[in-house]
């Protein structure tokens, strides 16, 4: 989004500055800068906010050592992931490239499914979480989506 701010401002106005987010390694260099601010950041609010909401997996006593050491540790981790990636890709990226767009739909379908495993596993208090031949079947799919994009996307550039 600010990518297409910058690029108005730079071709309307001549605004000082706006012409560096052209450049792709000025516009990485701010997205790795705000996806580690992010983590850092939001990453401490939401962790606390799992452990208050006490989304963390019940571990059974198998007699191990240091096991109970990982009971109450927070679940559903990804969403910092997932926000750290996303949000600086949609801040500082070409929205219209078809890789981009692949990213951001794969992120959130594999995201879906980390969810819905752990919502099962903490809420519905199924220890198995999402059955093994759903997630398959999601990452399957997912894999033919992407595939059968990127096969005829580059038919149709090349054509």
């Amino acid at each position: 989004m600010l990518y297409y701010l910058f690029e108005f401002l730079e071709k309307q106005y001549q605004f000082p500055g706006a012409s560096a987010f052209g450049f792709l390694s000025f516009r990485a260099g701010l997205a790795i800068l705000v996806s580690l601010l992010i983590s850092i950041v939001f990453g401490k609010a939401i962790i606390k906010r799992l452990q208050l909401n006490q989304m963390g997996e019940s571990i059974r006593d198998l007699g191990l050592a240091g096991q109970m050491e990982k009971a109450g540790t927070p679940t559903m981790g990804g969403i910092i992931i997932i926000l750290a990636t996303l949000v600086p890709v949609l801040l500082f990226a070409k929205l219209e490239n078809i890789y981009i767009v692949l990213l951001i739909i794969t992120t959130v379908w594999m995201g879906l499914i980390g969810f819905t495993d752990d919502y099962l596993k903490v809420k519905k208090k199924n220890k198995a979480g999402l059955a093994g031949k759903f997630k398959v079947v999601g990452q399957v799919g997912l894999g033919v989506i992407v595939g059968t994009v990127m096969y005829f996307h580059s038919t149709l550039a090349s054509s």
